[in-house]
């Protein structure tokens, strides 16, 4: 058990790393905290510094996340879905509530697809593209994030995922976290005030 808690807390640690603070600092002497929405996430990474760097940004939180649910179970001895699920909520928990910034963080949008990709990869890619059809038509990242969010557990109801039984009550966790961490979105939403991505040629 001693073992398992140790692969929990390098879970954590694994996902608070802060990505975006630390490319924001070290490339374009930007501390992101205090630019855009002043949130560690990839969008903001995008809002302000552009897609060259909020690429490799969404790489590596996607490898906080898949690293931990898809290989430390095997370093516990058990390669089962369920230990998988347990560091793959750590490092989203940590992304979310990072150390080292206070216990602040990103929405784990990212993480938890890096999480997700490793634990029902079929469902992950259905997501993945609800995610990209709803920002595409939409223009708004946190239409797409919740969307996706809520995509998972209904296609795990029909996909070979779904044969372990704790996937579906954790994905729907997961919806509801997600909801919580787009809260302030969704009310800028309802007013009309949300951060929307134009394409080019578009309005």
């Amino acid at each position: 058990m001693s073992e398992r808690l140790l692969l929990i807390l390098a879970a954590y640690a694994a996902g608070a790393i802060p990505t975006s603070l630390w490319v924001g600092r070290l490339f374009h002497r930007v501390d992101l905290r205090r630019e855009g929405s002043g949130n560690l996430g990839a969008t903001n990474v995008f809002r302000v510094l552009g897609w060259k760097t909020a690429l490799p940004v969404v790489l590596v939180d996607i490898l906080k996340g898949w690293a931990p649910a898809a290989l430390f179970p095997h370093l516990g001895g058990d390669g089962g879905t369920g230990w998988g699920m347990a560091y793959g909520a750590a490092s989203i928990l940590g992304h979310v509530f990072s150390f080292w910034v206070g216990f602040r963080g990103g929405k784990g949008v990212a993480t938890s697809a890096g999480v997700f990709l490793a634990l029902a990869p079929l469902g992950t890619g259905v997501a993945v593209a609800v995610w990209i059809v709803a920002v595409w038509t939409t223009g708004y990242v946190s239409v797409g994030s919740i969307a996706a969010a809520l995509t998972l557990p209904a296609v795990l109801l029909v996909t070979p995922d779904a044969r372990e039984p704790l996937l579906l009550p954790v994905t729907m966790i997961l919806a509801a976290f997600v909801l919580w961490t787009h809260r302030t979105n969704i009310a800028r939403l309802l007013r009309g005030k949300e951060h929307r991505f134009r394409r080019k040629g578009t309005g």
